[in-house]
């Protein structure tokens, strides 16, 4: 596991974090255990220090050997001395006996005793913690008998409390490291889950952006979120694929569609430039193509624009009061010469009525030019092109155009009102047509439909909400 990138960051921050809180964690269990024995000792030499000791001395107590006699007593009927060492100390100071049997030195150096026979001591009791000089650590207390008659002391050794807290500890610290270990190793394996996948898709990224989008991501190995962006990469792949082929298609096409107006234009030139004005017929035979094949290439290059403006979202609309129907019929006249020349059939039908709405005249009349030019681009000859225009509702203007040409596939009838988008690559066009004629209906707040079947043809509907119209029918009841 490569100390960088995600990895780094989650050692820093989680695996620290929880290295810190367990550590934390130790300490004050640590903390916790030696408090809790050394109360417990405590406790256990305070229970010995009651009233009862100093009673038992205080009888027949009027001489030293008296006091030695009783000490010698007690320590024989004393049934604690499997945990704890007692001294009985006379007057003086001295240490008389003690139950472990081995001799004491006399005069020992004992705090506790010290303190608690001060005159000024506040209470009959002392405790000490420290060394003896033997070097074993103990915990004593001292309980003065009263009437200067003497004392007894109480030492419970601390080493094997010492040990056990020490194992405590010991183990407390162990299965913390362990824990840390288990969240690491559990933890590396999740990071490289992550890390793998993600370093995948950053090498998949970069062949994308040099261009090539055959790489993919294998994104079946865990169902989560790095699955769900692996296969969204991949979806993205395809994606841009296609649309890297659906441009390189376009720019070829586009390419032939300049190319071949262009090659028109410089052909009769040239040839209008040899012949000169010996031929009329031909000269004008020639300057009529220049003139259709100029107005195709001006076409051609506005509709470019267009688009361009459309994927800027700065497609301008130049709004006022338009009759629908009118911009219509000027768009049918145009191809009817068409219709003649190319022998198809040309049928027109619409109501004698205005069908006023709030729109750009320009951009209305665009719409039904280009849906006419696609009719007559992929009927033959021999073909038919309907136009029929119906007023529904008072306040919807359906327009129909329908051809009996080729038709379009199902599966490419989704796709034709996008960019670049041509079912027949054979067909002339840029493959933009439909897309700005789309827009151009959605900023009129219109619908495009189109319905098509293979073989038979294609009807493109374009519905258009209009100001309200008296129907003629209304038009009659009104006047009665």
């Amino acid at each position: 596991m490569h100390f960088n990138g995600i990895t780094k960051r989650w050692i820093l921050n989680t695996l620290g974090a929880i290295s810190a809180l367990l550590l934390l964690v130790a300490i004050i269990a640590s903390f916790a255990i030696h408090f809790y024995y050394y109360e417990y000792v405590e406790m256990t030499l305070n229970s010995r220090a009651d009233d009862s000791v100093s009673t038992f001395f205080s009888l027949y107590n009027n001489t030293d050997e008296q006091f030695e006699s009783r000490a010698r007593e007690f320590i024989e009927n004393f049934k604690a001395k499997d945990m704890m060492e007692v001294w009985v100390i006379d007057r003086y100071g001295n240490v008389l006996l003690s139950s472990s049997g081995f001799p004491v030195d006399t005069r020992p150096d004992m705090p506790d005793y010290e303190q608690a026979s001060q005159p000024e001591a506040t209470s009959d009791t002392a405790r000490w913690t420290g060394k003896l000089p033997s070097g074993e650590k103990v915990m004593a207390l001292t309980q003065m008998l009263g009437d200067d008659s003497g004392a007894v002391r109480y030492l419970i050794s601390l080493e094997d409390v010492d040990n056990q807290i020490s194992t405590f500890i010991l183990l407390i610290f162990f299965v913390c490291l362990l824990a840390i270990a288990l969240v690491a190793l559990s933890g590396s394996f999740f990071i490289q889950s992550i890390v793998k996948p993600v370093m995948q898709i950053n090498d998949a990224a970069r062949k994308f952006a040099h261009g090539d989008f055959t790489s993919r991501i294998d994104s079946s190995r865990y169902n989560d979120e790095i699955s769900e962006l692996g296969e969204t990469v991949n979806y993205m792949a395809s994606e841009l694929s296609e649309a890297d082929r659906v441009k390189n298609d376009f720019i070829s096409t586009i390419s032939h569609e300049l190319r071949t107006p262009l090659t028109a234009i410089k052909g009769w030139g040239e040839t209008l430039l040899q012949v000169g004005d010996t031929d009329p017929t031909l000269l004008s035979k020639g300057m009529q193509v220049i003139i259709d094949e100029s107005t195709r290439l001006t076409g051609i290059v506005e509709e470019l624009l267009d688009f361009s403006r459309m994927q800027n979202g700065k497609l301008s609309m130049c709004l006022e009061k338009i009759d629908v129907l009118a911009e219509l019929d000027d768009a049918v006249f145009v191809f009817r010469e068409r219709a003649l020349r190319e022998g198809i059939e040309l049928i027109y039908n619409a109501p004698h009525l205005p069908a006023p709405m709030n729109g750009d005249a320009n951009r209305i009349k665009q719409v039904f030019v280009n849906i006419l030019d696609n009719a007559f681009k992929y009927t033959e000859q021999g073909g038919r092109v309907i136009v029929v225009a119906n007023i529904v509702q008072q306040t919807t203007l359906e327009i129909m155009v329908g051809d009996t040409g080729c038709g379009i596939p199902e599966a490419d009838l989704p796709h034709v009102t996008e960019k670049f988008y041509r079912s027949s690559v054979s067909a002339r066009g840029s493959g933009i047509g439909l897309a700005v004629v789309d827009e151009i209906i959605k900023l009129h707040h219109g619908t495009l439909k189109i319905n098509s079947i293979v073989g038979e043809g294609t009807t493109v509907s374009v519905i258009l909400p209009i100001e309200p119209v008296l129907l003629p029918d209304e038009r009659s009841s009104h006047n009665e």
